[in-house]
């Protein structure tokens, strides 16, 4: 799974990409400081099966902190977005072109309204948030429509002759955005645009483009800088978006790496963070720390981590289930407990899980068995968040 990082420049985006990986990546401020795209990992927090089984775990793929397991998902910083750069304007064809894998999106907006449409610093309250919101989408939304009607209206005449169905067209013209044929149906069904596809005009393409973007690459909302925020501003933003979370990447980055220094105590997600005794620290230190504490107690955090976690279990809807080996023990054929944790969309069956673990398990499906109920289930069981799966299939 991959989550773009994105919003338009000066607002933290790459604060808020080194506060979820720690990766090391230009921090300025100043429009375009990141100009190549910055990949990195983060994690999710899930319960690991391990405290109700009563085992050890051993985990390959993730890890586990006192029973919650921390499962990686790949993160995506891409250079800063401006008004019109689906024609080009600033990065924006670099922007769009390095998103084109994601499957979903942490727009980060600076909440306090303190940069401009372009990126440029002022003062709190300056600008009005939603802009940034609105403007994100938009741009995404006319990128897909761009890409449309390169070449649509031949396409259009070879559809209509041949009977091709209007999600079959769009689906063949947008190749390689990671869309599946299902999230374009469901957009055609809510648009219903003419059957003869030559009918179709320019109002028609937009409005598929934005119920596509909004399938296929859903938005969260990283209110960043939330601590210097005005008033009121993060409840405007919430009126135009679906997930809205305040967020403090400044905070979130120096927690961890106090955290590394051995100054203070801190999990990423935790609400609050103490100081080590024995700590050296000024005066300034201090008062750093108890200003971020305070800031942490009004948004019960920093929000970096809870941003992650809407996107991959609220936005994209996904559960976590560990394939093992040999039901009993919870093992793979190395003898490791509970070894790998796998993101899969809500829904997904018994079968899906096998080809996600490899392609030879699916092809020769034969049953599997829950391990924690011990009961065998078939290729069409729904699987549920935390089961333990193993696959039966033949040699």
């Amino acid at each position: 799974m991959q989550i773009g990082i994105v919003g338009k420049p000066n607002v933290g985006k790459s604060t808020f990409f080194s506060a979820a990986t720690m990766a090391s990546v230009e921090i300025a401020n100043y429009p375009f400081t990141t100009i190549a795209a910055n990949r990195g990992v983060g994690y999710v927090r899930a319960s690991c099966p391990c405290k109700e089984l009563g085992v050890k775990c051993n985990p390959r793929n993730s890890g586990c902190i006192n029973g919650t397991r921390m499962i990686p998902v790949e993160l995506l910083d891409v250079a800063g977005l401006v008004p019109d750069a689906w024609q080009g304007k600033g990065l924006g064809n670099q922007f769009l072109d390095d998103l084109r894998q994601a499957d979903a999106l942490i727009n980060v907006i600076d909440v306090s309204g303190s940069t401009n449409i372009e990126g440029v610093p002022g003062k709190p309250g300056d600008h009005d948030p939603r802009e940034d919101v609105m403007f994100l989408a938009k741009e995404i939304e006319m990128w897909i429509k761009n890409i449309l009607e390169n070449g649509f209206s031949k396409m259009a005449r070879t559809a209509k002759m041949t009977g091709a169905k209007p999600e079959e067209i769009l689906h063949e013209r947008l190749a390689g955005l990671k869309m599946t044929e299902a999230q374009i149906k469901a957009a055609v069904k809510e648009v219903d645009p003419p059957s003869d596809p030559m009918k179709w005009d320019e109002n028609i393409l937009l409005a598929l483009s934005k119920k596509i973007r909004e399938a296929s690459k859903p938005l969260i909302v990283a209110m960043n800088k939330a601590d210097i925020a005005p008033p009121g501003n993060g409840d405007l933003v919430r009126t135009i978006a679906k997930e809205a979370v305040p967020t403090m990447a400044e905070t979130e980055l120096a927690l961890k790496k106090a955290e590394a220094a051995g100054i203070i105590d801190y999990v990423q997600g935790d609400k609050s963070f103490s100081i080590k005794e024995g700590a050296k620290l000024n005066d300034a230190q201090r008062k750093a720390l108890e200003y971020m504490n305070k800031n942490m107690e009004r948004y019960s955090g920093t929000g970096v981590q809870e941003c992650l976690e809407k996107a991959a279990f609220n936005t994209l809807d996904l559960i976590v289930v560990y394939p093992v080996e040999d039901e009993t023990h919870y093992t793979d054929h190395s003898g490791s407990v509970l070894p790998d944790a796998f993101l899969i969309p809500r829904g997904s069956t018994a079968k899906d899980m096998a080809y996600k673990v490899h392609t030879d398990l699916g092809d020769k499906f034969i049953r599997a068995v829950n391990a924690k109920t011990k009961r065998t289930v078939g290729a069409d069981y729904v699987l549920q968040d935390g089961d333990v799966i193993r696959i039966v299939a033949n040699k």
